[in-house]
């Protein structure tokens, strides 16, 4: 046994135990969050095109465009999106702050025009749409999320400042009446999915600026029951309920998508039926490439790929945690929680309607559903997780002196240094 290096069991257990706190020491590492929310923001924008290539081919045949026709127009937007997110991830705090006021405005002009009879556009029951020429459509509530972000957080953070949070009147006015007046702009298009996220995003960032249970209770308690009666006086709405964990279409076919997502999500096993190989995108699965790309990527890609999909979105929503609770800015707080919010939000609906556990909302699954107006904002709003990220104190030291070893100065001297290491003392 002279040969072997026989390693004590008692060491390999400690090994592994030490494993849990490298992991905890490599997440407490300055620049962790950063990369966490570019690498999984990437990831999710890359894997969204592939899916959308494949799901929307026969859709796209259908209707007598070219296969690529929807993946080309995702596309674009992903090239104009990461254009939006490079601005946003280096735009100092104070011109996000800037941008609020006039973001919201554009929002709620944006909104009111849409009800305009002959400018707004209905899809699929919902009129929210705004056409810019050609095939192109805009959809105004997706902007109002950010707006709600972006406003919310420097309105809180100014009432920080100024210690006015204490006084319900002040945590209250003008957040949560602007709020309403967005959600009614949306419901008069109807289009319950966008009002449960602008809501999520309300509840989330009158948590992150201490709310007492009473006052907030209060509020949800309030949002249900307007919920409960937009659900209750619409018979669309009804419906989309009953379909929660259906097992068959029904005899109107009400339950069709939901039951179709389901036999989609079945039918690819752990590693599915191949990329492109779907059954349930040739006509069966409504919407396969937007509001159910999720149930032809479990199709295709099988459990291994939806775990894969859940995974990276569980790390952006952990590391958007991390950004918001670290700071010691109110804004960034603010503006990080709701971001955090709204797309965790979002994708929990989504996916929560796919699995047959929550009602079809129709919203589109963040940074993976094909949609340029959906993915506009969010990669925006990826880019103002990625400058919080990079505008703690530690992460900027962290920067300054990786940019300083990736200087031509820096690789100048390392390789110096190596060869003064390796030169043997006589001839030093």
């Amino acid at each position: 046994m002279s040969g072997y290096s026989v390693r004590p069991r008692g060491s390999a257990l400690r090994g592994a135990a030490r494993l849990p706190g490298r992991l905890r020491t490599a997440w407490d590492r300055p620049l962790t969050a950063y990369y966490v929310i570019l690498g999984a923001s990437l990831l999710i924008t890359v894997l969204g095109l592939v899916m959308v290539y494949s799901a929307s081919q026969i859709q796209a045949l259908r209707y007598g465009l070219p296969s690529t026709f929807y993946f080309r127009k995702q596309l674009l937007a992903v090239a104009i999106g990461a254009v939006l997110l490079w601005f946003a991830a280096r735009a100092p705090v104070r011109l996000h702050r800037a941008l609020a006021y006039p973001l919201l405005l554009g929002a709620v002009f944006l909104m009111c025009l849409v009800q305009v009879p002959g400018i707004g556009q209905t899809v699929n029951g919902n009129t929210n749409w705004l056409s810019i020429g050609g095939p192109f459509q805009l959809q105004p509530s997706e902007f109002g999320k950010l707006a709600l972000v972006l406003w919310g957080a420097d309105l809180l953070a100014r009432k920080n400042d100024r210690h006015l949070l204490v006084q319900w009147k002040h945590l209250l006015v003008p957040l949560v009446p602007v709020t309403v007046l967005l959600l009614g702009l949306i419901m008069l298009g109807g289009d319950m999915g966008t009002t449960m996220i602008l809501t999520a995003v309300l509840f989330g960032m009158l948590w992150l600026a201490g709310a007492p249970t009473r006052l907030f209770a209060g509020v949800l308690a309030g949002a249900l029951a307007l919920a409960t009666l937009a659900i209750a006086t619409n018979p669309n709405r009804m419906g989309r309920l009953h379909c929660i964990a259906a097992t068959s279409p029904g005899s109107d076919d009400r339950c069709w998508q939901a039951v179709h997502g389901i036999y989609a999500l079945a039918s690819g096993g752990w590693f599915g039926t191949g990329l492109g190989a779907s059954v349930e995108k040739w006509g069966e699965l409504p919407e396969p490439h937007t509001d159910f790309i999720f149930a032809v990527t479990g199709e295709e890609l099988g459990l291994a790929g939806t775990l894969s999909v859940l995974a990276l979105f569980a790390a952006l929503g952990y590391a958007g945690i991390r950004v918001a609770g670290r700071t010691e800015d109110p804004f960034v707080r603010f503006a990080a929680g709701g971001v955090t919010t709204w797309i965790t939000a979002q994708a929990v609906i989504n996916i929560g309607a796919v699995l047959g556990l929550l009602p079809i909302a129709g919203v589109p699954l963040p940074l993976f559903s094909y949609g340029g107006s959906a993915l506009l904002p969010t990669m925006f709003a990826i880019g103002l997780l990625i400058s919080f990220a990079r505008s703690e104190p530690a992460a900027r030291a962290a920067l300054a002196v990786r940019g300083r070893n990736n200087s031509l100065t820096g690789v100048v001297r390392r390789t110096m240094r190596r060869r003064a290491r390796r030169r043997p003392s006589g001839e030093r």
